[in-house]
């Protein structure tokens, strides 16, 4: 029995020393993590069958919450990333076998792959929508080494370009209702040509352009007609001859030159001036960097010289081609004024021009003499015109009489400003509408105005008819040497990148900043559709309106104006300004016309 008592009780103590040994094992645990130890209150156990003590079973205190996720299968990010990881080496890259000695090495030759591409690119840009600014691109299936294509305005290239490569061609451009009508069959000798030792040959009959500008050819001639009397006259020209400032393709642009104007040969001033007034009755009006005008009679003639070698007011003349262009400008912004029945734009208040003149030989005495007396008043910034010599060649406008110009007029009161910038917002819109017209240099010397009794004026925009109030005050628009059109059949525009200084003028000249913004707007694309450009030159005037011109205004009206420039800056076209609540209460009626 003491042997059995014995044993039940080392086998207490040592289930004692169990029980006392693994809250040791937990103590250590936690003095790992530097906390406090105490010893864990131990409670008597509920069964009354047993009578020692036991291990308290509330949980552990959990150390962190990354030993959290552990317990549950998850792997703490915060965690593993302080754990090193294996590192994987990566495959080795057999070397290279080393060269031989002496040898070296060459660089990789791209030739093949480079003529390929080429090929492969010169083949595509064939295929593509030609160019405006390449035209050899229009002449799909032709070598184009074989056409000669000369540096000219647009509407010269296409006709050359038509005239050397298709015989059946019937180019449909404005230019081409120009030289619809043939070449008389005579042997003309001009002034020009005595002068170089040229002698023309026309083989075809010669009919003029009708007298009145408005009415149209037969169009039942063909172009390929005309281009073969041309080219017979072109090829007969004796290049050697002429001076060196003369390309060999100027006398294309000048023959068609005299066939716009309805003329086999130059006139000379002195003739051209008869028939308007005589002598006495001619006085100089204004002058530009290009040319003079006069009022001779009750018409204004612009005459403008062109084609020679000498500098006119420190400044290269003009070619042919550019007055050309000018001309045709000029005669398809007449179509606006709707003389020919019912169109769906129209309006008066760009220049009407009368007649149009190549003329050749020295300035009229009569026209010195009054350039000079202009000159005594106004103290002249251009050369005097009796420079010029003989052989001489001038274009002359002959256009309505449309008064004075807005740097010299005088307005009276807010109501004929608002007059003056609704019409030529009106007008621009027209023309935008019609044309995709770009006046481009609308300064304050090309808006002329003068004073009617007309109270009110029409406009017909789109087909609909707006009457405004004028307050008896008429503009008329002039100078299209800058303007930019597209008539349907041709574009007609003038690059200014050609003339850098134009853009260089001081630093808070409206006009000048007007030209840079210009070149901003078009990225200098001149040849594209930029109506925003006539938005620019509106706000132009609006800037004139409130600095440099005086008439009777309150503030109301300055803040008026001000807030109209402001609100031009979201537009991007003329059109768009039209509905600007600064004219709301000027339009009378507006209407659909008729059809």
């Amino acid at each position: 029995m003491a042997s059995r008592t014995e044993v039940v009780s080392e086998e207490e103590e040592h289930q004692r020393s169990i029980e006392d040994s693994e809250p040791a094992i937990v103590y250590r645990r936690q003095k790992a993590h530097s906390i406090p130890q105490k010893a864990l209150p131990r409670r008597q156990s509920n069964s009354s069958s047993r009578d020692g003590t036991r291990k308290s079973i509330l949980p552990v205190k959990r150390v962190s919450w990354n030993r959290f996720l552990s317990t549950r299968g998850r792997t703490s990010i915060a965690a593993n990333a302080c754990v090193d990881q294996p590192k994987q080496g990566k495959p080795r890259r057999n070397a290279k076998p080393p060269l031989p000695r002496g040898k070296c090495i060459e660089p990789p030759n791209y030739d093949k792959e480079r003529a390929y591409f080429q090929e492969v690119d010169d083949f595509e840009l064939l295929e593509e929508s030609p160019s405006p600014k390449k035209p050899s691109t229009w002449t799909m299936g032709t070598q184009v080494h074989e056409v000669v294509v000369p540096h000219l305005s647009s509407v010269l290239r296409k006709w050359l370009i038509s005239k050397k490569l298709s015989r059946t061609y019937a180019f449909p451009g404005s230019l081409s209702k120009i030289l619809e009508t043939p070449v008389s069959s005579s042997t003309v000798k001009t002034p020009k040509e005595e002068y170089l030792g040229v002698r023309l040959t026309k083989d075809s009959t010669q009919q003029k352009l009708t007298s009145s500008l408005n009415e149209k050819p037969s169009s039942s001639m063909l172009i390929e007609e005309t281009c073969e009397d041309i080219g017979v006259a072109v090829s007969k020209l004796s290049l050697t001859s002429r001076p060196s400032s003369l390309d060999g393709h100027a006398w294309d642009s000048f023959s068609a030159l005299l066939t716009a104007c309805g003329q086999s040969i130059p006139s000379t001033l002195t003739d051209m001036l008869s028939s308007y007034c005589d002598g006495e009755n001619i006085s100089k009006v204004g002058e530009g960097t290009y040319g003079e005008a006069f009022k001779v009679g009750n018409k204004v003639c612009k005459i403008v010289p062109f084609g020679g070698d000498s500098l006119v007011n420190d400044e290269v003349q003009k070619k042919s081609e550019e007055l050309l262009e000018e001309v045709v400008l000029s005669c398809t912004l007449n179509h606006l004024r709707g003389l020919e029945g019912d169109v769906s734009n129209a309006c008066t208040s760009f220049i009407q021009t009368i007649d149009l003149r190549v003329c050749q030989g020295c300035y009229d005495c009569n026209l010195i003499t009054a350039w000079e007396d202009w000159d005594v008043k106004n103290n002249s910034e251009n050369d005097n015109p009796k420079e010029f010599s003989s052989d001489q060649c001038y274009v002359v406008f002959v256009q309505q009489h449309g008064g004075r110009d807005l740097e010299s007029f005088v307005l009276l009161n807010f109501d004929e400003a608002r007059s003056l910038l609704v019409q030529v917002t009106l007008a621009l819109a027209v023309a935008e509408a019609a044309y995709e017209f770009e006046h481009r240099d609308l300064h304050w010397g090309n808006v002329l105005l003068t004073r009617k009794e007309p109270a009110s004026l029409q406009f017909t925009l789109e087909g609909k008819k707006l009457l405004i109030k004028t307050f008896g005050l008429v503009i008329s628009i002039i100078d299209f040497t800058l303007s930019r059109m597209n008539t349907g059949e041709d574009i007609l525009f003038l690059d200014l990148s050609s003339d850098p200084e134009i853009f260089e003028g001081p630093k808070g000249d409206k006009q000048a900043d007007t030209y840079r913004k210009m070149r901003d707007v078009t990225d200098e694309c001149w040849e594209g559709s930029f109506p925003k450009t006539n938005v620019l030159w509106l706000q132009y005037l609006v800037d004139i309106l409130l600095l440099k011109k005086s008439f009777e205004r309150i503030s109301k009206d300055e803040r008026g104006l001000r807030s109209l420039k402001k609100r031009l800056n979201t537009y991007g076209s003329a059109k768009q300004c039209v509905h600007d609540p600064f004219f709301s209460d000027l339009f009378i009626k507006e209407s659909t016309s008729s059809s």
